[in-house]
């Protein structure tokens, strides 16, 4: 499968964006999903996954109740509606697919990135 990740950009803090990730080559629903983020200097982290049916997810902490994933399996698509943003959230985003991990880090296919750079 094959992932492309949009919907980056610059915003302040406490704004809100929203990411997307299109799916293609292969059946989108198969997979469970996930995003991860880099930012600069550090390690890729995980930042939330979804089952492949959207009933279960899993948030890291620092995220919880400001974003939420949430998928289209008819238009192969996964979002990430991202709000309260904070500096901290500056990273590079990424979405990936996996048959069978969900929290684990060792997804199988990875997209391109989307950078997020939120001001203070």
């Amino acid at each position: 499968v094959q992932l492309q990740a949009s919907g980056g950009g610059l915003v302040q803090a406490g704004d809100s964006l929203r990411l997307s990730c299109a799916a293609s080559g292969r059946t989108f629903s198969r997979y469970n999903m996930a995003w991860f983020r880099q930012a600069p200097g550090k390690e890729r982290e995980f930042v939330v996954a979804i089952s492949w049916i959207g009933r279960i997810t899993s948030y890291t902490d620092s995220v919880k109740g400001r974003f939420t994933v949430s998928r289209d399996n008819a238009k192969d698509t996964l979002y990430l509606q991202m709000n309260s943003l904070k500096p901290e959230d500056t990273a590079v985003y990424y979405c990936a697919a996996d048959e069978t991990r969900l929290t684990s880090v060792n997804y199988d296919y990875w997209g391109q990135g989307t950078l997020v750079t939120v001001s203070s």
